[in-house]
């Protein structure tokens, strides 16, 4: 069972990549109204805007992407994004102390990626959801966001392509 904390930054992280639908064909990123009432939703307490967080986005989903569907790629085929990310020693003990809402993510993304978590996450495979989810499974298995809905539609799918042969 995983702490607390690292379920808040994976629940964190996940609204963050989930923060464009391609169902609905919307993205909070794109108005800034609804980006403001979104950090606020999320605690989100650091200055950063919608152009400050977008690339470090698509670079976090791409990176997920490319090692879900090629995994023997190495690394550096995601695109490259610096963000600046500080580091202090709190109480005796060493945190990131992230100043901007584009450090709060990388570091919750780092804190998983220190636990070995980072991995669990992935991509939809469906090209209509493409929603990003995190595999609580056991050996790390699973591949639809939702087996009742977009596994369902894949497997009737394939069904379907099996019996017109």
């Amino acid at each position: 069972m995983s702490a607390p904390d690292t379920d808040h930054d994976v629940d964190l992280l996940l609204a963050f990549l989930n923060t464009r639908d391609e169902e609905k064909h919307t993205d909070v990123l794109d108005d800034v109204d609804e980006w403001r009432l979104w950090t606020r939703s999320n605690g989100i307490r650091v200055p950063g805007g919608p152009a400050d967080v977008r690339p470090l986005r698509d670079a976090l989903r791409e990176a997920i992407a490319c090692r879900e569907h090629a995994p023997d790629l190495t690394s550096g085929a995601a695109s490259d994004v610096a963000v600046d990310l500080r580091a202090e020693v709190r109480g005796g003990v060493p945190v990131l102390a992230p100043t901007t809402a584009a450090g709060v993510f990388l570091a919750a993304a780092l804190r998983l990626t220190i636990l070995g978590e980072w991995d669990r996450f992935k991509i939809c495979p469906a090209r209509t959801c493409r929603w990003a989810f995190y595999d609580r499974s056991r050996n790390r298995s699973r591949s639809w966001c939702s087996m009742r809905v977009c596994g369902n539609r894949e497997k009737a799918r394939a069904f379907r392509e099996r019996a017109k042969t």
